[in-house]
């Protein structure tokens, strides 16, 4: 078990991984750059499962003490939080679920990142840190249901096979979630750009849906 600190751990998404890896046994940080704000989530998970191993702390706070690194912030704060946060990320895994979208009318859109996606620019960023995507389909609602068992195939993309393999272990921590080798990093704009149509989904059927991949 490692210590994992979640970068904007304070959003809907940020939590609710996090409750999901303190209830697999990991020690969890969640980070924010409001130190008042990261603790009122930590004790909001607290009480939603006592006795887990979560705390808030500032992201770089966050950052420093842990061994595994979550960026879960919007997509257009992710550049400048990373290069804020350079020095503490080096040399550590960085998990990305962060999809490159923006919203127009209402509707979720991709957006083209220059660099592929919003992973391979976290990667751009971080030459001496392990990049992996994953997790971009996850409904942040089932997560932060501690009763509920969250359903579904998550594609996790990396190019250094040890810290995808690693991912893709943490994944599966969840229970009823499985891990499916997405390939390279590349492929991540793939499983980003995905996350718009499923947000598209679930407005238009008013429902949560997921991912699961037949076949395999």
């Amino acid at each position: 078990m490692v210590t994992i600190a979640i970068i904007g751990g304070t959003g809907p998404e940020g939590r609710g991984l996090g409750l999901r890896f303190a209830m697999a046994g990991h020690a969890v940080v969640l980070g924010s750059r409001d130190a008042g704000r990261a603790t009122a989530a930590a004790q909001e998970l607290l009480a939603l499962w006592p006795g887990l191993s979560v705390a808030g702390a500032p992201n770089a706070a966050a950052a420093n003490t842990a061994e595994w690194v979550v960026l879960s912030t919007p997509y257009d704060g992710l550049a400048p939080t990373v290069q804020a946060l350079t020095p503490s990320l080096a040399g550590k895994l960085v998990i990305s679920v962060v999809s490159a979208l923006t919203f127009q009318g209402g509707h979720p859109r991709p957006i083209e990142v220059p660099e592929g996606s919003a992973a391979q620019q976290v990667a751009g960023l971080l030459p001496a840190s392990q990049v992996v995507s994953a997790f971009h389909h996850v409904s942040a609602h089932d997560l932060l249901a501690p009763g509920t068992e969250v359903e579904g195939d998550v594609i996790v993309c990396g190019d250094a096979d040890e810290a995808k393999g690693q991912v893709m272990t943490l994944v599966e921590q969840v229970r009823s979630l499985r891990a499916v080798d997405g390939g390279g990093l590349d492929n991540s704009r793939h499983s980003e750009a995905l996350t718009a149509l499923l947000l598209d989904l679930n407005r238009r059927y008013k429902t949560r849906t997921a991912v699961r991949l037949l076949g395999l």
